[in-house]
């Protein structure tokens, strides 16, 4: 699919002048793109912009914005979707799109899928102020020619070579000094180059010329890299008449959450990421995102979470005129098989567990609700780390974390709260390698009345150097820690520790509060 500048229609309802849009090459300015009307009149990209005003003194120009161009493109990309999931960027000629399996849904009475797949994107395109040719082929190097260069605008599958044949050589996709040769050379159409020995041809004009020519003509396969990958399982609803109640919505989306369903379980997987399209009649498209605890595969417990992601969003999913296509897809799946019950019916507290992280989730966003899991680490702030929930799957993020029994000795006690930068302290104690009996923290002098340790953490010495996380600011991982759990005059609980042995690490030990207990 090609795309030319908007039309733009004149005030006194006469013909539009001709505009063309122009960007800067070789210290001159040249037209970059044109319109039909400036087509018919004789003009072509690539000529200067002194010699298109002279002979259309009237054209109307605009100087090219790359960023803005790509970014409506990129727009015009995520509404085809509604299409073929498979859409890829052309930057800055166009799309391509892999229709493959997909005309048949198009195809109305009196007229084949294809021929109504191209005229339903065209002339809805059209609607929103795109003026667009597209072409439809076997190869994605015919389709580009025959939509740039002109022609059928569908090719049949072996009808290539007779439809490239007219077209000139421009419609291969190919670099203007490998243009301007053959244009010097006499050779202006594909059907010249075609019976032509393939090692003249590279040898005079480079391997690309011969790879592109092979490629349209479907001796060479070219793979399209879609700008988004396909979905696991994907179903979609479209509409006469666009809808805007978000009961519409909602009810929209449990029926496509039963069809979903069924087909998860024939396939014993659930959805672990899914994601809401809503196509609107003026182009723009929403797309929402929710990611699950754990595979489920319920149409009502899909149609809930999204009901409260919609809330959440309120405004910035504005239906505009309204929504004519609403997809949904599973865009991750992961290993779901039959579910034990308890007598009332449910999953029992597991279930529960799972329901209440959808809905935050749903709520706050994936991201937004974190797990601890345990590292291979013994120092403390390194010993565990927050995952967002939904992005681990069963059985990942960690070590498991030790389980209590009576032959094992039960873990160290840790503060409620960790500090992620210790906090220097000035510290009193009876010796220097004694537990503190006065400490200054935050310019408050506080009483110890009562100590527990040393509880000593020795460093990492085969991470030591290579870990990839430098340590805080003036502490190092490379001295022991000695730490006390400590209680002040007025009942408050710290977990202080000390860097260094004395005489042997350091002939000044530094003292630090890690965190606080309840």
């Amino acid at each position: 699919m090609a795309g030319n500048a908007p039309p733009e229609a004149s005030a006194n309802g006469a013909n539009p002048p001709p505009r063309a849009v122009v960007s800067r090459s070789k210290g001159a300015f040249r037209l970059a793109v044109i319109d039909g009307e400036a087509e018919r009149r004789g003009l072509r990209p690539g000529m200067s912009l002194a010699d298109a005003r002279g002979a259309v003194p009237d054209l109307a120009i605009a100087e090219i914005d790359e960023a803005a161009d790509r970014e409506a493109l990129v727009a015009i990309a995520d509404w085809c979707d509604r299409y073929t999931p498979l859409v890829a960027l052309d930057v800055p000629h166009g799309l391509f799109l892999d229709i493959s399996g997909c005309t048949h849904l198009f195809a109305r009475q009196g007229e084949d899928g294809e021929t109504a797949l191209r005229s339903d994107l065209l002339r809805r395109l059209r609607r929103q102020g795109f003026e667009a040719r597209a072409a439809i082929a076997s190869t994605a190097g015919a389709a580009w020619g025959v939509a740039h260069g002109g022609g059928e605008p569908i090719v049949l599958p072996g009808g290539e070579r007779e439809a490239l044949a007219g077209l000139p050589v421009a419609a291969l996709r190919i670099g203007e000094p490998e243009n301007g040769l053959l244009d010097r050379l006499g050779l202006k159409r594909i059907g010249q180059l075609v019976g032509q020995p393939r090692a003249p041809l590279a040898a005079r004009f480079g391997l690309d010329l011969v790879r592109r020519l092979d490629q349209a003509l479907g001796h060479e396969d070219e793979v399209l890299s879609p700008r988004l990958a396909p979905p696991a399982l994907s179903a979609e609803r479209r509409f006469a008449e666009p809808v805007c109640e978000e009961d519409s919505v909602r009810e929209t989306v449990r029926s496509l959450g039963r069809s979903l369903a069924e087909a998860l379980e024939r396939q014993a997987l659930g959805a672990r990421l899914l994601e809401l399209a809503l196509f609107r009649v003026d182009g723009g498209v929403a797309r929402i995102s929710l990611g699950t605890a754990r595979p489920m595969r319920e149409a009502d417990r899909m149609t809930a979470l999204f009901a409260e992601r919609l809330s959440t969003l309120g405004d910035s999913v504005d239906p505009g005129f309204g929504f004519d296509t609403i997809r949904l897809s599973v865009v991750e799946t992961g290993p779901l098989g039959p579910a034990q019950i308890d007598l009332a019916g449910e999953g029992g507290v597991e279930a529960s567990f799972d329901h209440l992280v959808d809905r935050l989730g749903a709520r706050l966003g994936s991201a937004s609700v974190m797990r601890f899991v345990a590292l291979d680490s013994h120092l403390p702030e390194r010993a565990v780390a927050a995952r967002p929930l939904a992005a681990l799957a069963e059985g990942e993020g960690g070590l498991d974390w030790p389980l209590l029994s009576g032959e094992r000795e039960e873990p160290a006690l840790r503060p409620l709260r960790l500090f992620e930068r210790p906090e220097p302290v000035e510290v009193m104690a009876e010796v220097p390698e004694g537990a503190p009996v006065r400490f200054r923290w935050r310019r408050t002098v506080h009483e110890v009345r009562r100590s527990e340790g040393p509880e000593r953490i020795a460093p990492e010495w085969w991470l030591v150097g290579q870990s990839g996380t430098a340590p805080p600011a003036g502490l190092s991982d490379e001295r022991t820690r000695d730490y006390y759990r400590v209680e002040d005059a007025a009942g408050r609980r710290y977990w202080l520790y000390r860097e260094g042995l004395y005489g042997r690490e350091t002939d000044r030990p530094f003292w630090y509060v890690h965190g606080l207990f309840a």
